[in-house]
């Protein structure tokens, strides 16, 4: 049975700058509560990932590994987990300019956890977490315009 969760947040930025720091996977620690970050085969976290990409997150004792799926130039930001607990996970992040200047943020999944009675654990945990992304994205990308 698959999962899934959704999250909102606002940033003063431009889409432009908000996407900007999704694709540059450097920035991450900076502004989420990921403490490292690093492109799988050596990349250049620092330069723009692209769709094929596969990045790696450490959190504490926690690695990740995750494939960008999907790039809409200011617009959308598509990855799978390719490591954990999921037997399933896709990610997307949303970005639509605000009526009242900057970018609405909507970060949201749906996956499947390899331990099916995991799920609802999984879901309260991921919106708390993705929550603290989102909010975390648009204020870093604030302080950017």
């Amino acid at each position: 049975m698959p999962y899934s969760y959704r999250v909102t947040s606002h940033s003063p930025a431009n889409p432009d700058v908000v996407f900007t720091a999704l694709v540059r996977a450097a920035t991450w620690p900076s502004w989420s509560p990921i403490d490292a970050a690093e492109i799988e085969g050596g990349g250049d976290p620092a330069g723009r990932q692209q769709v094929g990409d596969t990045r790696i997150f450490r959190t504490g004792r926690a690695v990740s590994r995750e494939r960008i799926v999907e790039l809409v130039t200011d617009r959308r930001f598509g990855y799978e987990n390719v490591s954990g607990p999921f037997r399933s996970y896709r990610g997307t992040v949303e970005l639509a300019a605000a009526p009242q200047g900057g970018t609405d943020i909507t970060w949201s999944a749906t996956f499947e956890p390899k331990l099916r009675p995991s799920g609802p654990f999984w879901r309260w945990y991921l919106t708390r977490f993705m929550q603290r992304m989102a909010d975390g994205l648009a204020s870093y990308a604030g302080d950017q315009f």
